[in-house]
């Protein structure tokens, strides 16, 4: 029978590295989990994004959004999402901007002494015509 026998600077090494690699796993799984405003801000501009000016869309003159009704659709997803935020129009109706903040509870960070965060995110959305695979 073989004996496996560790010299001394060998013992614990495992523990060390076992600690440090769930500080790190923790810490992904925190940002991962606490960091999705930016999300959040993606799908509100997309879901403005689709409020399309329906008088130049159908009769295929334009793509623009209906700005009123985009801001609202934003909005909207926004407030849904539990969170606070503004949305914009520009370039005529073809981009929308969207800022989302919040003070955030952390869940996953608090292991670490971190209890709150102030998390912002924002996206960009254009809406455009396109035929034939070709933006127009």
């Amino acid at each position: 029978m073989m004996h496996c026998r560790l010299s001394r600077r060998d013992r614990g090494s495992v523990t060390i590295w076992l600690a440090l690699s769930s500080f790190v796993m923790i810490v992904l799984v925190g940002v991962a989990v606490d960091l999705s405003a930016r999300d959040i801000a993606a799908q509100a501009a997309r879901t403005a994004g689709q409020q399309i000016d329906a008088a130049q869309g159908v009769r295929g003159i334009a793509a623009q959004t209906n700005t009123t009704q985009a801001i609202a659709a934003a909005k909207a997803y926004i407030v849904a999402a539990g969170l606070s935020g503004e949305a914009t129009v520009t370039g005529g109706g073809a981009t929308i901007t969207v800022t989302v903040a919040d003070t955030y509870e952390t869940k996953f960070l608090s292991i670490i002494g971190l209890q709150s965060m102030r998390v912002t995110g924002t996206a960009e959305t254009r809406v455009v015509r396109v035929v034939g695979g070709v933006e127009r």
